[in-house]
């Protein structure tokens, strides 16, 4: 399952079954149930020093998170975690710069990325490793909320290869859960980007069972965004009515020419959500974009 960390009152799905977890909460911050924060693409390092400017822009994102009247129902960080072969060193120094929203309460949710090792994960954080995985061999969860449903994947085929996939036990377990929770949309996270729909059309990075993983989206009209980094990038396209968001990396990017570092707050409301992109560089053109979606009907 994904790391989840939650308050006493927050509740998620783990070991198919709703269980409460008991991390201390603060007791002054109320929680803003339709608030979700989004980062993906932090890539910490062992040796990374407490100025250099990964660690730096994570620890002013969590920072931020903790400085608003309200906390977010739910923080996802989507992948890549660890700075490029997911060493035990990279996942401690992860640790310590998640900490103060571990300490405040906040609903922490991990996914894994390419520059992921689940293993070395798993060694380094014991105490979230399943005892009994609802997909061997992936770290999967469902988070529920009042006005949709988050479903997070895991799209590592193997460390180190760019490429991802999701294979076919996760996809019938995906098909199952989404079948068994209709009553609300449903959005889906996973590290890799699809490759179909929106721009870039193909990149070579992208999930291997797009065309499989979309027949499954597509038919459940209740399926109304995926939610992806990898790229490095900020971007909104759509395939078959389903949303498809690109949200920008918080450790670096390849051109700061048309990229920025941040993170992404996502409102959900009835029909639709507003996606915010804040930048770790304040006069940037994305620092308080704002893109408003409506849902598939």
């Amino acid at each position: 399952m994904p790391l989840h960390l939650a308050s006493r009152r927050q509740f998620i799905t783990r070991l198919g079954a709703i269980v409460a977890l008991t991390h201390a909460e603060s007791p002054a911050a109320e929680v803003d149930e339709d608030w979700i924060a989004v980062l993906n693409d932090t890539h910490i390092g062992a040796r990374h020093p407490e100025t250099a400017s990964i660690p730096a822009n994570l620890r002013t994102t969590v920072s931020w998170l903790l400085s608003q009247p309200k906390r977010p129902a739910a923080v996802i960080i989507n992948g890549d975690l660890a700075l490029r072969d997911g060493k035990a060193g990279d996942y401690g120094h992860f640790a310590r710069l998640i900490t103060p929203l571990r300490e405040a309460g906040v609903p922490l949710h991990l996914t894994m990325g390419n520059h992921d090792d689940r293993a070395v994960f798993y060694d380094v954080l014991k105490s979230e490793k399943p005892r009994a995985p609802v997909v061997e061999a992936r770290h999967v969860g469902i988070v529920p909320l009042p006005r949709a449903n988050l479903f997070l994947l895991d799209s590592l085929k193997q460390t180190m290869i760019s490429q991802g996939v999701l294979g076919g036990t996760q996809r019938q377990w995906l098909a199952k859960e989404l079948d068994a929770r209709a009553d609300k949309p449903a959005l889906v996270f996973a590290h890799h980007n699809p490759r179909l729909g929106g721009n870039p059309r193909n990149f070579p990075g992208g999930l291997e069972d797009s065309e499989e993983l979309w027949r499954i989206l597509a038919a459940r009209k209740h399926v109304k965004a995926y939610v992806h980094g990898h790229i490095h990038h900020r971007s909104f396209a759509a395939h078959e009515g389903i949303h498809i968001l690109n949200t920008p990396a918080t450790s670096y990017v390849a051109d700061k020419k048309t990229s920025a570092t941040g993170w992404t707050m996502l409102r959900i409301a009835d029909d639709g959500a507003e996606f915010t992109t804040h930048t770790h560089q304040p006069d940037h053109a994305w620092n308080g974009a704002r893109e408003a979606l409506k849902w598939r009907v």
